[in-house]
């Protein structure tokens, strides 16, 4: 039998969010850049079956870390964002599109030979995706760039409330750097957050929480999820396997299962409808690393993120849920 976690009343959940610019989180990992180019299809090319776009307009988004931290300054919240960007176009793009969108550009490592990571999307004027390009240097961060990272986690700990770690498994999110942020929650005695990749998940352990997909769950704990009490099996294996504290399994259209100490329960689906779940996990750890910086427990936050979450999919691209929806849904 499953249990179904209660979620707060109107009054808990508008007194957290109200709480939201009191709560302050760092963010740590690969930042991105998405570069959406919109156009029009008419006809299929002659030179090979595929569709010819006629341009119409382009858009830049912030994309991985930097749409987590994105996401918590729509909301209100203070957010320090730690990653690495290269001396190049698309770096100096990136940091403007930050600039523009609130998010700080501070705390940022510039490591001249690498590579800024950026998505480059051709997409219809009926938001259909017709191609990717990836840009990118996905190797390990190099001994020098794992140090200044550290350091400057260190100098931004101060006031911090909670850790959150978006591993896209670009490079920054390295063994000896995630070693780091355990070692620095645990003398602090702050929660660490990790959105996080199947191939780093023995670099995770001592983590407070980790909020996997499906089948990162599935793969992770080598079973299949077919129903909730499936999910509770799964990510009680992969806590155990992994060695951290709970888990939150995002489930699509099943909504979320939380696992944490003695609570084990879930959260039904909270999408209306559903236009594009690209960052909607980006949505749903930074709502949930804010609603704990603003006071709130485990599964308070976790209901507060699977209301985020069923706003962000109903937009397009990687995109932000602000403080006004959010409290629309209570």
């Amino acid at each position: 039998m499953t249990m179904r976690l209660p979620a707060p009343d109107a009054n808990r959940a508008r007194h957290l969010i109200a709480r939201f610019p009191t709560g302050r989180v760092v963010v740590i990992g690969d930042v991105m850049l998405d570069r959406f180019l919109f156009g029009r299809v008419s006809r299929i090319s002659p030179e090979a079956p595929v569709p010819v776009v006629t341009f119409d307009h382009e858009e830049f988004r912030l994309g991985g870390a930097a749409n987590v931290a994105n996401n918590i300054v729509a909301l209100g919240g203070p957010a320090t964002l730690i990653g690495v960007v290269g001396e190049d176009e698309d770096g100096g793009r990136l940091l403007a599109t930050m600039a523009a969108s609130g998010v700080s550009t501070s705390a940022l490592v510039t490591v001249p030979d690498r590579r800024t990571t950026s998505k480059v999307r051709v997409v219809t004027t009926r938001n259909q995706q017709v191609a990717r390009i990836d840009y990118e240097t996905d190797a390990d961060l190099d001994q020098a760039a794992e140090d200044a990272i550290a350091a400057v986690v260190d100098q931004h700990l101060e006031g911090a409330r909670v850790l959150l770690v978006s591993d896209y498994q670009k490079g920054v999110i390295t063994r000896r750097v995630m070693d780091h942020l355990v070692s620095r929650a645990r003398e602090r005695g702050v929660a660490l957050l990790v959105d996080p990749k199947v191939p780093h998940l023995d670099f995770y352990r001592g983590a407070t929480l980790v909020t996997p997909n499906q089948a990162e769950t599935e793969a992770a704990a080598a079973r299949r999820i077919r129903s909730l009490d499936d999910a509770r099996q799964a990510a009680r294996a992969l806590m155990a396997r992994a060695g951290v504290e709970g888990v939150l399994i995002t489930l699509g259209e099943r909504g979320m299962w939380l696992s944490h100490g003695e609570v084990d329960g879930s959260l039904p689906a909270a999408a209306r409808e559903v236009s594009d779940v690209t960052g909607a996990g980006d949505t749903v750890i930074a709502t949930l690393a804010l609603t704990l910086a603003a006071g709130a427990r485990l599964d308070e936050a976790a209901a507060l993120a699977n209301e985020a979450a069923g706003i962000v999919v109903g937009k397009f691209g990687a995109a932000t849920v602000t403080t006004d929806e959010l409290r629309q849904r209570f």
